[in-house]
C-alpha cells in the first residue's frame, strides 16, 4: 500500500488505533478511509489512508472527502437541535405549526420529535419517484405533505431513510428562511472550520472519493412489511449516482452529505462537550442532552432490527462502554459515535461499501480507542 499509506496521527496512548485502522486497509476490508477521534474537545486521532478509487490510482489525502450516506442524518439532527436550543423551534410541536400544508391526511398532530425518532409513519413516498426527483425539493416535500402516514405516528419506529431529511429540512426552511444545508453551513460548519457539506460546491468535486458498490446480493432493508419496504427503498440509488454533479450539488439531508471522519468527529464534539467545540459555544448543555431523550425502543418496522431511537440518533442499549452514548451511521460503513460520559467522539468514513447494516469495520479502531481510554 505504498501510494495510499496511512498518514495522520494517533497521539500518545492512542497509538494502537493506528494499527487497527491500518488493518482494515491492508486486509482489503477497505480501499480508502479516514478515522478521527476527539476527547474533551481535543483531536487525539486523525488518520487517513488507502485510495480514493477502486483502481487505486488516487491516494486518499488529508482533504479527501466522501459521501457518507445516512451519517448525514446526524448533521441534520444537530441543525434542528441547534434551532430548538435557540428557541426558534419546538421539538414537541406539530410539524404543521411551521408547515401548514403538512396537516393534510390526518397529520395535524404529527410532531417534529416523531420525525426525529423515525416514528412519523412517512418512511417513504407512496408515489413512485426517480433519483432525479430527489433533486426537486418542491416536488418531494409537497408529496410528503399531502401523504397519509403508513402507520399511526408515535407508535413504532420505521427508518425514514431518505424522507427524514426532507421533512426536517422543510421545517428548518420554513423557520429560518434558508435551506437546511445553508443553515448547517453558516451556523455549524463554517464557525467550526469543518469540511462537511450538505450540497457540495462544484469547486470541491476533485477531492471526492468514489463510493465502491457492494455485491449485488446485499440489500439495505430486511423488514417484514412489504409495502413499507417498497416505500422506504424507493428510489433505488446506485452508488455510481453519487459521483454525479447533480447528486453532489443537491441538498439531500438524510443521505447526500459529503465529508470525512475529521469533520464528523470535530462537529459532534459540540454534543460531547456540552455545546462547546473549538473554543466556540454553539449550544447549551441542556440542548445537547436532548439527544438522549429516547422515546421508542423495539423492532424497527423497516430495518427489522431492535433499536432504541432518541432525537435524531440511536441511543446506546448496551453496545458501547458508556450509557450516555448516541450514534448513527450510513450504508457503506460510515459511523459517528458520541460518548457524553467520556466527552468523546469518533467517526469513520470509508469508500468501499459492504451493503450490510451490521458493518463492523469502524469498531476495530473504536475498540482500540476505548481500550486506550480504559473504558473497556
Amino acid at each position: 500500500m505504498v501510494g495510499g499509506s496511512v498518514r495522520g496521527f494517533a497521539r500518545g496512548r492512542y497509538a494502537p488505533v493506528r494499527a487497527a485502522f491500518e488493518d482494515n486497509l491492508t486486509s482489503g476490508a477497505d480501499v480508502g478511509a479516514s478515522f478521527c477521534a476527539t476527547v474533551a474537545g481535543e483531536t487525539v486521532v486523525d488518520l487517513w489512508g488507502g485510495y480514493a478509487d477502486a483502481a487505486r490510482t488516487r491516494p486518499w489525502h488529508r482533504d479527501t472527502i466522501v459521501n457518507v450516506y445516512s451519517a448525514t442524518k446526524t448533521m441534520t439532527a444537530l441543525t434542528v437541535l441547534l434551532l430548538a436550543d435557540r428557541g426558534e423551534l419546538d421539538i414537541d410541536a406539530p410539524v404543521a405549526r411551521y408547515w401548514p400544508e403538512f396537516a393534510a391526511n390526518g397529520k395535524e398532530r404529527l410532531t417534529v420529535g416523531q420525525v426525529l425518532n423515525h416514528s412519523a409513519g412517512l418512511s417513504g413516498w407512496r408515489e413512485t419517484i426517480s433519483v432525479a426527483d430527489l433533486y426537486d425539493w418542491e416536488k418531494v416535500t409537497t408529496l410528503l405533505a399531502s401523504q397519509a402516514p403508513f402507520w399511526e405516528p408515535g407508535t413504532a419506529s420505521g427508518y425514514h431513510a431518505l424522507t427524514q431529511g426532507y421533512l426536517l429540512g422543510e421545517v428548518v426552511r420554513r423557520i429560518a428562511g434558508r435551506s437546511l444545508g445553508t443553515v448547517f453551513r453558516e451556523e455549524i460548519a463554517e464557525p467550526l472550520g469543518a469540511d462537511f457539506h450538505i450540497g457540495l460546491p462544484a469547486s470541491e468535486d476533485a477531492r471526492v472519493a468514489d463510493l465502491i458498490a457492494p455485491p449485488p446480493a446485499d440489500t439495505p432493508f430486511r423488514g417484514a412489511l412489504t409495502e413499507l419496504q417498497a416505500g422506504a427503498a424507493r428510489p433505488v440509488i446506485d452508488p455510481s449516482v453519487t459521483r454525479t454533479r447533480d447528486w453532489r450539488g443537491a441538498e439531500i439531508p438524510a443521505g447526500g452529505g459529503t465529508g470525512n471522519a475529521r469533520s464528523l468527529a470535530e462537529i459532534h464534539a459540540v454534543l460531547a462537550n456540552g455545546g462547546l467545540a473549538k473554543g466556540k459555544r454553539l449550544m447549551s448543555e441542556a440542548g445537547c442532552r436532548r439527544v438522549l431523550e429516547w422515546q421508542l425502543q423495539g423492532r424497527d418496522l423497516i430495518l427489522d432490527i431492535p433499536i432504541r431511537f432518541g432525537l435524531g440518533f440511536a441511543v446506546n442499549a448496551g453496545l458501547m462502554p458508556n450509557p450516555h452514548t448516541v450514534y448513527w451511521g450510513g450504508l457503506g460503513g460510515s459511523l459517528v459515535i458520541v460518548d457524553m460520559d467520556a466527552r468523546t467522539t469518533l467517526a469513520y468514513a470509508p469508500n468501499k461499501m459492504s451493503g450490510t447494516l451490521g458493518d463492523l469495520r469502524a469498531f476495530g479502531p473504536a475498540m482500540a480507542l476505548w481500550e486506550a481510554m480504559g473504558t473497556l
